[in-house]
């Protein structure tokens, strides 16, 4: 169990169960009943907070989904995740919307009916995203890579349960307050995504306005290699892995989560040195993003073209103007070959030929100090997004134990000392 103070008495959810049932599994539901519109069919990605994302969306065809009503899902009903990993707890849940339309569970989801005349959904929606939930839960699970939990072990899932009037003011409570943290967090986000906007609006200029687009009245154009200029220089020993990510970072692996890039073939890291500032393109998985300036001192395979500015050039102008004309399918176009999910851009020779707008120093630089001011940012707002996540986790988890009084709470301070 748990070490977490409650309050409330604590009860199992078979006991307000009315109905549950998990999703269609095996050849009832695959990737080929799906299609672009008909019924919906909620999956993992739609659990949220104790809310439903209406995102990942997934459809099958009205006919088919006639031969599933046993998984179907109305609103109001509450949808738990049986299926988990390290940034998505399994037996997290939410309530369906009231404009969901015909839909229904996919598997690794359950879909229950409670007895809302002693347990309300929302409630339970709030109490199964606690830590003292998490904790539990995290007993009860098993699978070697994702954690996994089957109807049995949902129905086990212990709750605090208060009374119905309680649990009313708890949903009021964390409607609003979780909502303040959640606006905070969406205008910091908005803020980093606006610079985004200016520094690629801006760089898009020089494109439209080139030759590239106006073959006959456009501004000059030069090949990559008179922009750049490609260095091989010897590994160093002990120095870490660097990685150009999909999002445009490129930093040492260590520093950084292991997922958003792909591997190469070699996974000898000993092939090249790469300094901070170096303009850093993945041969294969560039056209996906994973091209930008270096953040960090390391080794990175040959499959990455490690490169200076020519002249004065500006790195972190030059990279994001590559980054954009791969995402944009421009670079693509001069690819060698492609395999699945990449387009080849390891020939140096042919790839330095691809002609890029001429950009004056000046404005690369101007271009290139917002680039540069904009990680930091970044840094600061995903760390604030881990901040938040952490209140969200310790507010809801007061409050369902009854650690303190919502009727009186402002949310506030009122998790100081609260150990979740």
């Amino acid at each position: 169990m748990t070490s977490i103070r409650v309050t409330f008495p604590q009860f199992a959810l078979r006991r307000y169960v009315q109905e549950i049932t998990d999703g269609p599994f095996g050849s009832s539901l695959t990737s080929s009943h799906y299609s672009d519109s008909g019924a919906r069919v909620i999956r993992l990605g739609n659990i949220g907070l104790a809310h439903f994302k209406d995102a990942d969306c997934a459809y099958i065809p009205l006919n088919h989904f006639e031969n599933l009503r046993r998984h179907e899902v109305h609103p109001g009903d509450l949808i738990i995740a049986g299926l988990g990993d390290g940034n998505h707890p399994v037996g997290r849940a939410c309530v369906a919307p009231r404009n969901l339309g015909p839909a229904i569970v996919k598997a690794d989801c359950f879909r229950v009916r409670l007895d809302e005349s002693r347990l309300v959904h929302q409630y339970a929606a709030w109490a199964l995203s606690s830590s003292f939930v998490t904790g539990q839960v995290s007993t009860l699970t098993r699978g070697s890579t994702r954690a996994r939990i089957n109807l049995e072990m949902a129905r086990d899932i212990r709750i605090p349960v208060p009374s119905i009037q309680e649990q009313q003011r708890i949903i009021q409570f964390l409607e609003a307050e979780i909502g303040k943290i959640n606006d905070l967090v969406t205008k910091k986000q908005r803020l980093v995504s606006l610079m985004d906007e200016r520094i690629d609006s801006r760089v898009l200029q020089h494109v439209g306005a080139s030759l590239l687009v106006h073959p006959s009245t456009g501004k000059p154009v030069l090949p990559i290699r008179r922009a750049l200029l490609k260095v091989v220089r010897p590994a160093v020993a002990n120095a870490g892995v660097i990685t150009a990510y999909r999002d445009g970072q490129v930093t040492e692996r260590g520093l950084r989560r292991v997922e958003g890039y792909t591997l190469a073939a070699s996974t000898d890291p000993q092939g090249q040195s790469v300094r901070v500032g170096d303009v850093v393109v993945h041969g294969l998985d560039g056209f996906a993003g994973a091209i930008g300036t270096s953040e960090a001192f390391g080794n990175s395979s040959p499959v990455y073209h490690v490169c200076v500015p020519v002249g004065d050039g500006n790195s972190y102008f030059l990279s994001r103007l590559l980054r954009l004309l791969a995402l944009q399918g421009y670079l693509g176009n001069f690819a060698t070959s492609t395999r699945e999910r990449a387009v080849d851009f390891r020939n140096w020779d042919l790839f330095g030929r691809i002609p890029i707008p001429a950009v004056p120093c000046n404005e690369q630089q101007e271009i290139g100090d917002w680039v540069m001011k904009l990680r930091p940012l970044r840094e600061a707002v995903e760390r604030s997004e881990a901040l938040a996540t952490e209140r969200r986790r310790a507010l809801i988890t007061a409050a369902v134990t009854g650690q303190f009084d919502v009727s009186t709470a402002s949310g506030r301070n009122v998790t100081e000392g609260v150990g979740v």
